[in-house]
C-alpha cells in the first residue's frame, strides 16, 4: 500500500493541537508553518477556535475537507476514539505520538491490539505508537515533535534517516545538521504497530530524492519486506548503512550444534545485509561518515587508493589504514615517478606522494601531482593530507584552487584532510570534496565507497542454477547420526559406506567386511555430542582393538548418558587424507534459513573462519563463500598442500541449503561436521539433524 499520504499529504489534521509551540501538540504546527507546507493544516482542539494563526476545529468530523494525514498528540486513553473518528473521516494515514502501549507491558499490549483492529478495519496506515513522527523536507511535511528541528531544518539533500528509537533518532537528526548532511527524509517508527523500518526503507529507496539511507535498528519486523527493500536498493545502486544494536550470541549451553552457536541471530542478520551490499556501521560516527561520503562524492569505480601528502608520517599512517580496510595502495608507474622527481626533486613520488613543503612556493606542484595520480597512476580513490594549509589565510585559496581544478576534471572520490573553519569545510564540500580531520576516518569512508561499488557491480552475476533434490518424508522424533546420513544422502550428498552393529562382536564382523582401519561411534538420537559421552573411537587397526573399544564404549556411554536410548555402534572406514569443512544450516526465527560453511577443526572452534548466506545458494554462490574464507589458501594448494575438489564442496553446500529450505517448517538445524574434501571427492563423515521441537526445548 502506498505511503504517499504519510510522506506527501495534501492535508493534515493535528489532533490535540496546542497554541504553545514548545508543547508536543504545538511543535508540529510550528514546524509545518516554518517549513512552508503547501497543503492544508487543520488544528483540532475543542477548547480553541484559533491555534497558531490557524482556524481550529472541535473534532476531526467538523473539518469540511478531506484529510490525508492525522497527527495524534493525545493521551493513550483517548486514542481509540480518535482513531475511529479518523477512520470514519476517511483519513489514510496516522502518526501516533502517544505512549502507553506495548512498551508498557501486558496492559499496553492489549491497548495496542485494540488500535490494530481499528486501523485494519478502516485500511489506514499508522506510524507508531510511541514515535516522534517524521520529516520530509521535500514536501515541508513535519508531523513530528522532535527537538531535532529546533533552531532550523537540516539542509535539503539526498540522505534518508530511519530510526526505531525516538530519542536517539532526535540525536541523529541533530547530528546530521551539525555534519551538514543533506537530509531529505527522517522517520521514527516507535512501537511499529503497523509501519516498520522495512516498509519505510522501501519507500525511501523508491523515492527519487533519496540516494543513501542510514538505519538505526533494534530488531527486525517483516523480514520479507526488508529483503525486498534491500533488493531494490541493490538494483538501483542506492546505498544503505545500518547500525543494529541488541547484538547477542547464542549461548553454547542453549544449543546442540556448532552451526546454531556460530550463526546466532546477529550473524544471520549480517549475512542478510552482506548479500545485498548494505553496510554495517558499528558506531554512529562511522554511519555518518559513510552517509556523508556517499552523499558528497562521485561514485567509486574501483578500490585503488592514491595518497597525496605534505607529511611523510601522515602518508605512512594512511597507507597502514588502507591496508587494514583492504584498499590497495599501488605505486606510481616508474616513468611518472621520474617526471615528478624532475619537477620537484625533494618529493617522494612513489605513493604516497609527498610533495613536501616545496609546494608552499609553487602550488602548481600540487595540481600536477594530482593530475599525474589520476591520469598516469589511474587511482580510483584519492586522499590528500594538507593539515593547517587548508585554513591558511596566505595559502588556503591557492590550495583549494589547485585541488578543485584537478577534481572537476577527473571526478573521483576525493577526501581532503586538514583543519579549518566551518565555512572553508563547506566550500570544499560544495565542490564535491569530503573534508576530514582524522586520516583514518577518511580512509574508512573511501573504503565504504569502494565496497558499495563492488556490491552494485555484482547484480545478477550468478547465472548458475540450484540443484534439484527430491522431496522426501523424514521420520518423526529425534534423528540419530546414522539416520541423518541416510537423509542427506537422499539429497545427493556423499556419505561413507557404513554399517550399524548392535554388539561388540557384530562390530568386529562389520569392520572385517569394510576393511581396517575403522572408526566406531555410538548410535543414539539422544546424544548430540558423542565425543563428550565417550562414544567415539578412531583408527582401530584390527579385530581386537575394535572389540575392546566397543565393549568400553557401551560401558562408558551408559555411565555418562544413563537415560539415552542406545541403538548400537556405527562402524566406518577411516579416511585420513583431505581437508575438513563444517557445513550447516540454521533456521533463523526472523530471517529464515541460513547456510554456513567454514574450515573444520581449530578453524571452527577457535578462529570461527566462516561464511554465511541466506539459503538457498547456487553452487557458484557457494564457491564464492568458500573462496572468501580467510583460510582459503589451505585448500587452494598453499605451501605444497594437495589441491582439493573445492567445486564438490560447493555442490554439497548448495544441496544442503536447498534441503534447509525444503524443511523450513520442521528442521531447525542440519550440520555436516566434518565434511572431508579430497582431490577427487568429498564425503560427509558426521551429520547432525535437530528438529524444530528439539530446538524449542533447548
Amino acid at each position: 500500500m502506498s505511503l504517499k499520504a504519510l510522506f506527501e499529504p495534501r492535508s493534515v489534521a493535528v489532533i490535540g493541537a496546542s497554541s504553545n509551540p514548545a508543547r508536543i501538540g504545538g511543535r508540529p504546527l510550528d514546524y509545518y508553518l516554518k517549513a512552508g507546507f503547501k497543503g492544508r493544516i487543520y488544528p483540532v482542539n475543542p477548547k480553541r477556535t484559533e491555534i497558531q494563526g490557524l482556524k481550529a476545529y472541535p473534532n476531526i468530523t467538523s473539518i469540511p475537507d478531506q484529510v490525508d494525514l492525522a497527527v495524534l498528540a493525545i493521551s493513550a486513553n483517548l486514542v481509540a476514539e480518535a482513531l475511529t473518528a479518523c477512520g470514519d473521516k476517511g483519513v489514510k494515514a496516522v502518526v501516533l505520538f502517544s505512549a502507553g502501549f506495548s512498551e508498557q507491558g501486558e496492559a499496553g499490549d492489549l491497548l495496542q491490539v485494540q488500535l490494530d483492529h481499528i486501523v485494519q478495519r478502516y485500511g489506514m496506515r499508522i506510524l507508531g505508537p510511541n514515535c516522534l513522527g517524521l520529516y520530509n523536507g521535500d514536501a515541508g511535511n513535519c508531523p513530528t515533535f522532535t527537538s531535532g528541528l529546533e533552531g532550523g531544518f537540516p539542509i535539503n539533500g539526498r540522505v534518508g534517516l530511519i530510526t526505531q528509537s525516538g530519542a536517539y533518532g532526535t540525536h541523529l537528526l541533530t547530528m546530521a545538521k551539525t555534519r551538514r548532511l543533506g537530509v531529505s527524509k527522517w522517520v521514527s517508527t516507535g512501537n511499529e504497530s503497523d509501519l516498520t523500518v522495512a516498509e519505510c526503507l522501501e519507500y525511501l529507496i523508491d523515492s527519487e530524492t533519496v540516494d543513501v539511507v542510514g538505519c538505526y535498528m533494534e530488531g527486525v519486523k517483516k523480514p520479507k519486506v526488508l529483503i525486498r527493500a534491500l533488493e531494490k536498493a541493490h538494483a538501483k545502486g542506492k546505498a544503505i548503512v545500518i547500525m543494529k544494536v541488541g547484538v547477542s550470541e547464542v549461548g553454547s549451553k542453549a544449543v546442540q550444534s556448532h552451526t546454531a552457536s556460530l550463526t546466532g541471530s546477529d550473524a544471520s542478520f549480517q549475512a542478510l545485509i552482506d548479500q545485498y551490499g548494505a553496510q554495517r556501521a558499528k558506531t554512529t560516527e562511522q554511519m555518518f561518515d559513510i552517509l556523508y561520503a556517499f552523499s558528497i562524492s562521485p561514485p567509486a569505480n574501483g578500490n585503488k587508493l592514491g595518497i597525496l601528502t605534505v607529511s611523510g608520517g601522515a602518508g605512512v599512517l594512511m597507507a597502514d589504514a588502507a591496508e587494514e580496510v583492504g584498499l590497495p595502495v599501488p605505486p606510481m608507474p616508474i616513468e611518472a615517478q621520474k617526471k615528478l622527481i624532475a619537477r620537484n626533486p625533494l618529493c617522494a613520488p612513489r605513493n604516497p606522494i609527498d610533495v613536501t613543503g616545496s609546494a608552499l612556493n609553487d602550488f602548481s606542484l600540487v595540481g600536477e601531482s594530482l593530475a599525474a595520480m589520476c591520469e598516469e597512476g589511474h587511482y580510483d580513490l584519492l586522499v590528500a593530507f594538507f593539515t593547517s594549509w587548508v585554513g591558511s589565510p596566505a595559502h588556503g585559496d591557492k590550495l583549494f584552487d589547485a585541488l578543485d581544478t584537478g577534481m572537476k576534471t577527473h571526478k573521483k572520490p576525493f577526501a581532503v584532510i586538514g583543519q579549518s573553519s566551518e565555512s572553508i569545510k563547506e566550500k570544499y564540500e560544495s565542490a564535491g570534496m569530503m573534508f576530514f580531520e582524522d586520516p583514518s576516518r577518511a580512509i574508512a569512508a573511501l573504503s565504504a565507497l569502494a565496497k558499495f561499488n563492488t556490491a552494485f557491480q555484482t547484480v545478477n552475476e550468478d547465472q548458475s542454477v540450484l540443484p534439484s533434490i527430491p522431496t522426501t518424508e523424514w521420520p518423526a522424533g529425534k534423528i540419530s547420526e546414522a539416520q541423518a546420513k541416510r537423509l542427506i544422502q537422499q539429497a545427493g550428498i556423499p556419505v561413507l559406506k557404513e554399517k550399524v552393529a548392535s554388539t561388540a562382536e557384530e562390530a568386529v564382523l562389520c569392520a572385517k567386511e569394510l576393511g581396517f582401519p575403522v572408526a566406531i561411534k555410538i548410535v543414539s538420537a539422544d546424544i548430540a555430542h558423542k565425543s563428550e559421552a565417550g562414544g567415539v573411537a578412531l583408527d582401530l587397526l584390527n579385530e581386537q582393538s575394535v572389540r575392546t573399544a566397543a565393549h568400553s564404549m557401551f560401558k562408558t556411554v551408559a555411565e555418562r548418558e544413563p537415560t539415552a536410548n542406545i541403538e548400537g555402534l556405527l562402524v566406518s572406514p577411516m579416511i585420513k587424507e583431505g581437508v575438513d569443512f563444517i557445513v550447516g544450516t540454521q533456521q533463523d526465527p526472523t530471517i529464515g534459513p541460513i547456510i554456513m560453511v567454514g574450515l573444520g577443526g581449530i578453524y571452527t572452534e577457535v578462529l570461527k573462519d566462516l561464511s554465511l548466506s541466506l539459503a538457498p545458494v547456487t553452487p557458484n554462490k557457494a564457491l564464492s563463500m568458500l573462496t572468501s574464507l580467510r583460510g582459503a589458501g589451505i585448500f587452494q594448494g598453499a605451501r605444497g598442500e594437495a589441491v582439493i575438489n573445492i567445486q564438490a564442496v560447493a555442490e554439497v553446500v548448495s544441496r544442503l541449503s536447498v534441503l534447509a529450505v525444503q524443511k523450513t517448517e520442521t528442521v531447525a538445524s542440519i550440520e555436516i561436521n566434518p565434511l572431508r574434501a579430497m582431490a577427487d571427492k568429498v564425503v560427509a563423515l558426521d551429520a547432525l539433524v535437530l528438529r524444530m521441537d528439539e530446538a524449542r526445548h533447548y
